[in-house]
């Protein structure tokens, strides 16, 4: 099976498939036909599929796995690196694995001799639907996420959903966390046409827990859809693209305060939906039937909500990169499917938890 998506802005191709690897990297060779190339792997993904990759390790820079490993002295490592192979403006850099490794690539590649061509071959369920595709490029600082970035497109995203059989159950499940946002958000996303994925997902559940093929591929096609409609209307998050923050702002509060250990970032993304769906019933923004199935959704996918101290985490989104002035802002959802950008002063928040 093979689906092929297009983003319009930069003109480029994700391709969606369980074919044998060996596609995958003919698809990247006529691709990168007369490059240069150097390949930014993750630890865990070189050791399961240097051999069936056929890599050759003169074109490779393996990197630590982990959200803390997103860092300042990776990313010098990548330049250098590439800069010690020679690279010019005319060749790639490759990343091959989650969004970790997509993101601190994509930032090197953006930044080397002002921007070079990058691919994305996403190996998580979570950066093969959202984090690959986009363009947005980051690394971390010690007490603020993606704080350093760009917007930078890659050259092509090439999917291959094998890669889903060694990820772990955890790292699977924080994947679902991210698909489960687009359910909130499908009718802010304005696509040509209805998903109904809010639906979809309520009578897949068992289907993507046990990766039947063709329910992998259609819900990562369903997400990317939108997500393509969103970044092809509002490349650099200027507008409509800040929707795709739908749970982040606490989120990202969470990951930091646990020092990107006691969550993963599906399982912080969905506290923070957890957090504005209860916000958004409190005040009445949504109805109690719709805030019973919103919550309902995210149970069955095995996520129950947590308890913590919010204000604990307000000096920390009070640094978040979409924080205003004083204000720490917010996606709420105000109708089934719909979030609205919503901004609060500190104490606003205290006073309302």
């Amino acid at each position: 099976m093979k689906q092929v998506l297009n983003v319009e802005i930069k003109n480029y191709n994700i391709t969606i498939t369980d074919d044998d690897f060996s596609k995958t990297m003919e698809e990247l060779n006529l691709l990168t036909a007369s490059q240069k190339r150097l390949f930014i792997v993750s630890n865990k993904v070189f050791k399961l599929y240097f051999d069936k990759l056929g890599l050759n390790k003169e074109e490779v820079l393996v990197l630590p796995d982990g959200e803390k490993n997103k860092n300042f002295k990776n990313y010098i490592k990548i330049l250098e690196t590439a800069a010690q192979k020679g690279l010019t403006r005319e060749d790639a850099i490759i990343a091959i694995g989650g969004g970790v490794i997509g993101d601190i690539a994509g930032f090197a590649a953006s930044t080397y001799m002002r921007g070079i061509d990058y691919i994305q071959i996403p190996t998580t369920l979570l950066s093969m639907v959202d984090s690959s595709v986009g363009g947005k490029t980051a690394i971390d600082m010690k007490n603020a996420k993606n704080i350093v970035g760009t917007f930078y497109q890659p050259k092509a995203v090439l999917i291959n959903i094998n890669f889903l059989k060694t990820l772990n159950k955890r790292q699977f499940k924080s994947g679902l966390g991210e698909i489960l946002k687009y359910a909130f958000i499908e009718e802010n996303c304005n696509y040509k046409q209805p998903l109904y994925l809010f639906e979809y997902l309520t009578l897949c559940c068992e289907k993507l827990f046990s990766q039947e093929p063709m329910t992998i591929m259609r819900v990562i096609e369903y997400c990317l859809n939108l997500k393509i409609a969103v970044v092809n209307e509002d490349e650099k998050e200027s507008g409509l693209r800040k929707i795709l923050n739908f749970g982040h702002t606490l989120g990202h509060a969470l990951e930091v305060r646990g020092k990107y250990r006691m969550f993963t970032h599906g399982e912080a993304i969905v506290q923070g939906m957890f957090f504005v769906l209860n916000w958004a019933k409190k005040v009445e923004l949504i109805s109690y039937s719709y805030h019973r199935l919103a919550i309902e959704l995210l149970n069955k996918y095995g996520f129950k909500e947590q308890k913590f101290k919010i204000s604990e985490l307000i000096e920390i989104m009070k640094k978040d990169k979409k924080a205003i002035s004083d204000k720490i802002v917010f996606l709420i959802p105000c109708d089934k499917k719909k979030v609205k950008e919503v901004k609060f002063r500190p104490e606003e928040i205290l006073e309302m938890f």
